[in-house]
């Protein structure tokens, strides 16, 4: 008993171990995908998943990209949107990395998207075409749990098309292998994933089918486990009667088994108290830690509301001074903009008030508004089509009025800035801030939206202004970023979900 708790314990923390490994090799795109999944907003995690997507293939880890770009395939046609979902799956294929092995068990992903896909369109000739195609990958893999993937899968589509023969038989085959195997909880799961697969579809032939094999599997894999079980008792009984037999040969041979025993049983006993006190001290850590973030959020609460007071406190005040001095001009802007910073962190769960706004007119608008601030030989472009959109128009025409007056400001002699908005799906967007000249630097491009970053003349601006579009594009369930690929200037893209 003791042997079973040590072994239960040391089971745990393994587990807890590997969980913790594989959630830290996850990027943040992924894990922001995951819980946004998880809080039921599919939109927001699809987007994330796609991103997730490109930024692994990016870094050249083809098989987590992958993974990351059927999920999203997934959410796609989950909405009825297959064009969107066949164009991914195109673009996913071009990507796929790594050697022979790899290659296939990547691309048995996304033909089995496909054939899901047609499996829901109730397309059997192109569904069959897809699952011969995801017999051979899963073959070239040469990964077990790929070819019992495709199994079942093949089961279904047999059951799905009422060829019940068929379908008995292959699942026979992968409930054969797994048994051969002694996993008979995978079996057993296997069988109620089926069974409830059927429920779900309302495919009742495949339900008392399934329900049916499983029952006569189950009755077997008990007879089976007791076999097991009886045999693994009688070697446990015959390796115990061969070790009394070496040692009866004296008194002093048992005593000494006794004694060993009783020291082991001991041990254990320890064993397991010591397991007890670390668990309970994780326990105690983790609580504590929980206790700590709570006093750690309720405090950057108060301090953003505390710096709201003062800034608000402050302004009347700085505003009796000379504000046409450079001095007094930067503070009342630092002071604004620290008040905005602040009220940014105290609207955590503001509903927003989206509305539909003409694009050409609205854009056209905020370009005219620069005019007089750049040079006469500096071009300004828009490029946006005739279309409507439906955002946050404070917090937007805040970002895109500071991105254009920044492009104003460091735009090259005869040079050009743009304004452009691309539909990227359904029900994303975004909007381009581009200008020639000289490029942010690629190690300063992650600092310019971190505040505070360094200490400055404020007469030469307080390093705040792109910080506050940034948090402004977050609170819309968005994100801004400089766009890396661009190379003849800076370019910023305000992503946006509708």
């Amino acid at each position: 008993m003791i042997k079973k708790v040590l072994t239960l314990l040391l089971g745990l923390f393994i587990a807890y171990g590997v969980a913790s490994a594989q959630e830290a090799q996850k990027s943040e795109l992924q894990q922001r995908a995951e819980k946004s999944l998880k809080e039921n907003k599919p939109t927001e995690a699809r987007y994330n998943y796609i991103r997730a997507y490109e930024d692994y293939m990016n870094k050249g880890n083809s098989q987590a990209g992958t993974e990351c770009g059927v999920k999203a395939v997934a959410l796609y046609y989950g909405d009825n949107l297959y064009k969107e979902a066949f164009d991914l799956l195109s673009n996913i294929d071009q990507n796929i990395k790594g050697d022979p092995s790899s290659k296939a068990a990547q691309r048995y992903l996304t033909s089995k998207e496909r054939y899901q896909m047609y499996m829901r369109m109730k397309r059997p000739a192109s569904a069959l075409d897809h699952l011969k195609a995801m017999e051979n990958y899963a073959n070239a893999s040469g990964k077990d749990d790929v070819k019992n993937d495709f199994l079942y899968n093949k089961a279904i589509y047999h059951y799905t098309f009422g060829q019940t023969a068929q379908g008995n038989a292959v699942f026979k085959e992968m409930a054969d292998k797994l048994t051969a195997s002694k996993e008979y909880d995978k079996v057993d799961e296997v069988y109620k994933t089926l069974i409830a697969n059927g429920r779900k579809s309302g495919n009742a032939n495949m339900v008392a089918n399934s329900y049916s094999n499983y029952i006569a599997w189950k009755d077997s894999a008990i007879a089976m486990k007791h076999a097991d079980e009886v045999k693994a008792l009688n070697k446990q009984i015959a390796d115990h009667e061969a070790t009394i037999a070496d040692k009866d040969s004296s008194l002093t041979a048992r005593q000494a088994a006794i004694v060993g025993l009783t020291v082991l049983a001991v041990a254990l006993a320890a064993a397991l108290v010591l397991g007890a006190l670390v668990l309970m001290r994780f326990i105690l850590l983790t609580r504590k830690q929980k206790k700590l973030i709570e006093l750690a959020n309720d405090s950057n609460a108060l301090k953003a509301k505390f710096i709201s007071n003062i800034s608000a406190q402050m302004d009347p005040t700085l505003k009796k001074f000379d504000q046409s001095k450079p001095e007094v001009k930067a503070l009342l802007d630092f002071n604004s903009h620290i008040q905005q910073l602040s009220d940014l962190e105290n609207s955590d769960g503001t509903e927003l008030e989206y509305e539909e706004i003409k694009l050409t007119e609205y854009c056209e608008g905020l370009m005219e508004e620069i005019r007089s601030k750049v040079k006469s030989d500096v071009n300004l472009t828009v490029n946006v089509p005739k279309m409507s959109a439906t955002f946050y128009q404070p917090y937007v025409t805040h970002i895109l009025k500071h991105l254009l007056e920044n492009a104003a400001q460091y735009v090259a002699a005869e040079g050009t800035i743009w304004l452009e908005f691309k539909k990227r799906g359904a029900h994303t967007f975004q909007f381009l801030v581009a200008n020639t000249g000289e490029p942010i630097p690629e190690e300063k491009r992650d600092d310019v939206f971190k505040p505070f970053l360094e200490i400055k003349d404020l007469t030469e601006g307080d390093g705040l202004g792109l910080p506050i579009c940034k948090q402004m594009a977050l609170k819309m369930k968005g994100d801004l970023e400089i766009d890396p690929k661009f190379t003849k200037g800076t370019r910023f893209i305000l992503d946006l979900h509708s």
